[in-house]
């Protein structure tokens, strides 16, 4: 009963919906399945434990980022230019959220660590890859950056690790404070935290 080929589907959209809006920990199994308009034993036959079903959220949403932020990072224009349009597009994703719902949401992957890097284990491990991976792919562009002269950061690697840092952060703080005009800072801080030339076209926000 249940076990409809959408089942699954509606179960992970659910979960997503809920603790975007509420977190993981306060969440049960009836509540989301109640949401997801399927049967309790749904949920067992797709997903051992609330947890294997945090992972397939978290994974599901890490697909999407990651085909945005490669579409974005791997593109044509110029390596900074590619820096600032992802921190554009957060911005924009950020503002869409707040428009539709009331409040900024915020990023699902930082208000997960916040909530349960010390609860469980599989579930930081497999946060803290996800950061991995958005560090490599801003540090490529930050090489290239420096290779072209316009930035001057000795450490690639710790540089790609404050920009991830800060775009959290101030991803942060906007749904901390529900202002997403707190984001307006994301270049500007960028800009210093690269140490990018004077002269450089992207070195100055509008």
């Amino acid at each position: 009963m249940g076990r409809s080929s959408d089942a699954r589907e509606k179960i992970l959209t659910a979960a997503r919906s809920l603790v975007e809006l509420r977190g993981y920990s306060a969440l049960g199994v009836a509540e989301i399945c109640k949401a997801a308009g399927v049967p309790k034993g749904s949920f067992y036959y797709f997903f051992e434990s609330k947890e294997s079903l945090a992972l397939a959220v978290i994974d599901e949403h890490w697909a999407a980022e990651l085909s945005d932020w490669t579409r974005i990072l791997g593109g044509d224009a110029e390596p900074l230019q590619r820096l600032r349009q992802l921190f554009e597009e957060t911005a924009a994703e950020q503002r869409a959220g707040q428009q539709s719902c009331g409040t900024v949401s915020g990023c699902m992957f930082g208000n997960l660590t916040l909530e349960m890097s010390n609860q469980t284990e599989v579930i930081r491990e497999r946060l803290q890859q996800i950061f991995d991976a958005q560090v490599d792919l801003v540090e490529a562009v930050i090489a290239e950056a420096r290779e072209r002269g316009e930035a001057t950061v000795a450490d690639t690697r710790e540089a790609a690790r404050s920009v991830v840092a800060q775009l959290e952060g101030q991803v942060l703080f906007a749904k901390l404070y529900n202002d997403t005009g707190l984001l307006d800072a994301l270049w500007a801080n960028c800009v210093a935290l690269l140490g990018v030339r004077t002269g450089t076209p992207t070195a100055v926000a509008p």
